[in-house]
């Protein structure tokens, strides 16, 4: 249910804002997007995984709080980022 090392990476060099990037909000953002989508296709098979929907919603939660945070500090990154990822609000 989580994602490989190969996508984390590709992730992680598209979303980097510098060399070596690995811990800004925006990777951050970007890896919890790629788990949540890899967790939705996985409910669609297994509807009753009520112990995998909580960690579900608790990345959703998380992902929520870091988007709050890049919109406090500059509404452009934030846009950007959520226009990147596909992400409505």
């Amino acid at each position: 249910m989580s994602i490989t090392v190969e996508e984390k990476e590709r992730v992680i060099k598209e979303f980097a804002t510098k060399e070596g990037d690995t811990g800004s909000p925006e990777v951050q953002v970007a890896i919890l997007t790629s788990r949540i989508t890899t967790l939705t296709e996985h409910f669609k098979t297994h509807k009753k995984d009520n112990h995998g929907r909580r960690g579900l919603l608790k990345m959703v939660a998380l992902r929520r709080k870091l988007l709050d945070y890049v919109k406090s500090k500059d509404e452009g990154r934030y846009r950007d980022l959520i226009q990147r990822l596909g992400i409505r609000r």
